[in-house]
């Protein structure tokens, strides 16, 4: 980092700071298919936006920094960034994901890589003897969310790290839950951080964006490659909004997190939860390592209601806090992972990792918090049979 020693200042200056060439402030919105070419064989740096687009590379150049990797890359989804990681790999490789992971991306490997004969095996991966029994050498890569969709399980990624190296196979870590503002996997040894920018970067629920980091000029060539061969690009206008969302991140998430801890020892303390999955509270699995190698918490709870509560009247209760798919907006967001974020794992798998179908999921938006513990409570009690 050039001129600051904090990820806060990076935030607002990281990446592209502003326009050279106008002194803008904002980095221009670069709203173009195709560039005038000077001669035959003689541009500007730029042929044609799916390969380059300012935009898009201030937005590659702010991630990269951020999480203190060689390269970043923009997609126009988390999956499609999901999908050129995956594509690294060829047909008789085998990629470890671990138990609890999103439900896309375990609906594309087993439905989708699958017919090109890359196949994967489930691992807990908070255990890391049991990963490195797991890696037969068919296995090319480990994929591990930390904390993990939905149950928010910690994997030691500097451990897991050094047994990819030793063994010679990638390292890839979804950190779309925890930002770089809260985790850097590169730092902890990971090849490749993963993020849906949908979710925190966006941190507003308005746009859908995937970003990756590598670690290696190597890498970069090959994702390089991919993502201009396969066209999964996002767009310049969600470029520049990403690069705006960014600069309040760390204030955002200050709030995210301040909230979410006092719900998760509301919830831990309540008489109708039977459990609480958050890495913030003592009592969690894999606590200690996260507070190692996070800044905290983060901001995502998952908890199951007593026997004699019916979680259809919880979510009916609600007035504040919205049902909905997804997480990380400013709003404050419920849902039914087993019915919705991981219906397309199946049932068996689903309950075996412990995806039950009284898992509630909670990303804790910025709202006041008396506000939401008010709307939890009440649902809560309107909940009792």
């Amino acid at each position: 980092m050039s001129h600051y020693q904090h990820i806060e200042s990076a935030l607002v200056h990281g990446g592209v700071d502003g326009d050279a060439r106008t002194g803008a402030i904002s980095v221009p919105i670069y709203q173009t298919a195709t560039y005038r070419q000077d001669a035959l064989g003689k541009n500007r740096g730029y042929e044609y936006s799916r390969t380059g687009n300012p935009t898009r590379e201030a937005l590659e150049a702010l991630i990269a920094e951020l999480e203190q990797g060689v390269a970043g890359f923009a997609f126009a989804s988390g999956m499609a960034a999901t999908t050129a990681v995956l594509s690294l790999f060829e047909g008789g490789d085998k990629i470890i994901i671990s138990s609890n992971v999103y439900g896309g991306t375990f609906r594309v490997l087993d439905e989708v890589f699958s017919r090109f004969h890359i196949g994967y095996s489930i691992v807990d991966t908070t255990d890391l003897a049991a990963l490195e029994a797991a890696i037969t050498p068919d296995v090319k890569a480990i994929l591990i969310e930390s904390p993990a969709n939905p149950l928010l399980t910690v994997t030691d990624i500097a451990g897991a790290a050094a047994i990819a190296k030793q063994k010679g196979v990638l390292l890839i870590v979804d950190n779309t839950f925890m930002t770089p503002y809260l985790q850097r996997p590169l730092e902890l040894g990971a090849d490749i951080a993963l993020h849906s920018a949908t979710k925190y970067l966006g941190g507003h629920s308005d746009i859908i964006a995937g970003l990756l980091v590598v670690n290696s000029a190597a890498l970069a060539e090959r994702v390089q490659f991919i993502q201009n061969a396969t066209g999964g690009i996002l767009q310049p206008f969600d470029s520049y909004l990403l690069i705006r969302s960014i600069k309040t991140l760390g204030v955002r998430l200050d709030r995210h997190v301040e909230n979410a801890q006092r719900i998760a020892e509301l919830l831990f303390a309540h008489e109708a939860v039977e459990r609480v999955y958050y890495p913030g509270l003592p009592s969690a699995q894999g606590y200690e390592i996260n507070q190692r190698q996070a800044k905290n918490g983060g901001a995502m709870i998952s908890f199951e209601l007593k026997a004699g509560y019916d979680i259809n009247k919880f979510f009916e209760g609600l007035q504040l806090i919205v049902l909905a798919e997804s997480l990380g907006g400013v709003e404050s967001l419920v849902c039914h992972p087993a019915s919705m974020t991981h219906a397309s794992i199946p049932k068996e798998i689903r309950e075996k990792v412990g995806i039950t179908e009284g898992l509630i999921r909670l990303s804790v938006g910025i709202e006041q918090i008396e506000d939401l513990i008010e709307d939890l409570q009440t649902a809560i009690a309107g909940a009792a049979s």
